[in-house]
């Protein structure tokens, strides 16, 4: 287990100027799901049976010809657009997604390609909790003079991953958590400001628990096969981490900090089932007014949920406004990272 933080003391400030997100136009109904589970799996699933264990109504599903890439160049269009900056204007450019087009290149050449920049262009992969891993490596690269302005983006398609097909209820069961899969892209602009900016940030790992869910196809491991292009694995366990060390990272940011809850204009949380949002608020406290919540009409969208959420609210905050991002991912880790608007 590790923890890192960094406060700003004062001098070179690094803040979000512009914002985006793109989802496909495609809605994939819960209970359009459970019929074709159950017409493909040759078993019978009770009505209503997605929205009662997870809350979720809706999820956007990205065509065959809409990839990772396709997702995040939306998303960093929209952002660029946003944050009046020319593609030519970024010198990193940071794919941060647990999707990805292919295992090489990296897919953050592929967007560089579609957007037309010429920026450093590299991955970097942590499942759920990439986005924000993205940004905190651009924020350093930009405090280290590496970079002047940065864009980092994910494309989440999740959905790739589900097993419409299981062959038994053992088989269901493994892949449950996948039926919460919903695809979106997020995108943020990193640049110098003059107030505010991203003000802390925090980490903590649990690598002992790395087995409780993922993809275990296209690695060294399993470099071939159907078998392990699917999303396994077991959600109850993982609520049960970040429930047993979760609060701590929390608990310290806001004795670092001296901010409460209610310092928080908002508290973006990675939403992967309505349960597990009542279950966040129940155990940390924060108000449920503080909270963005997307999950029941996008369902899990991985690592793009937090760049959906400020992408929502992005808009309706003022100069002086503060943001929690609360990330948890596989593997485990646990992230947060406080921003106060310019």
């Amino acid at each position: 287990m590790k923890s890192q933080n960094a406060v700003v003391d004062g001098s070179v400030r690094v803040g979000i100027t512009g914002v985006g997100a793109c989802l496909p136009e495609r809605v994939m109904g819960s209970e359009r799901l459970r019929q074709r589970v159950s017409e493909a799996g040759g078993f019978a699933l009770p009505a209503g049976v997605f929205e009662r264990a997870t809350g979720i109504l809706t999820r956007r599903i990205a065509r065959p010809d809409e990839y990772a890439s396709t997702l995040a160049v939306g998303a960093a269009r929209d952002a660029l657009a946003r944050a009046g900056v020319d593609p030519l204007d970024i010198d990193l450019l940071v794919f941060a997604s647990a999707s990805r087009d292919m295992v090489e290149p990296a897919t953050a050449h592929i967007v560089q390609a579609e957007l037309g920049s010429r920026a450093h262009a590299l991955d970097v992969t942590n499942a759920c909790n990439s986005f924000v891993n993205g940004m905190d490596l651009a924020r350093s690269m930009i405090l280290a003079g590496r970079a002047r302005r940065a864009l980092v983006v994910t494309g989440e398609t999740p959905s790739r991953a589900v097993r419409h097909d299981p062959a038994d209820l053992a088989q269901f069961r493994d892949g449950f958590a996948g039926y919460t899969f919903g695809d979106a892209g997020a995108a943020v602009v990193l640049a110098e400001v003059d107030s505010g900016g991203i003000l802390d940030v925090d980490s903590q790992t649990h690598s002992e628990h790395w087995s409780v869910g993922g993809i275990s196809g296209g690695g060294s491991r399993h470099p071939r096969g159907d078998e392990h292009t699917y999303f396994h694995g077991d959600g109850g366990e993982l609520r049960e981490v970040f429930e047993k060390v979760g609060t701590s990272v929390l608990d310290r940011v806001r004795h670092r900090t001296g901010l409460d809850w209610t310092d928080f204009r908002y508290v973006l949380v990675h939403q992967v089932t309505v349960p597990y949002l009542e279950r966040f608020v129940e155990i940390t406290g924060v108000p449920e007014d503080r909270l963005v919540v997307t999950v029941p009409e996008l369902g899990n969208v991985a690592s793009a949920s937090l760049g959906v959420q400020l992408d929502r609210i992005h808009d309706t905050l003022d100069s002086g406004d503060r943001v929690l991002f609360v990330g948890l991912g596989g593997g485990v880790s646990i992230m947060t990272m406080v921003w106060e608007k310019a």
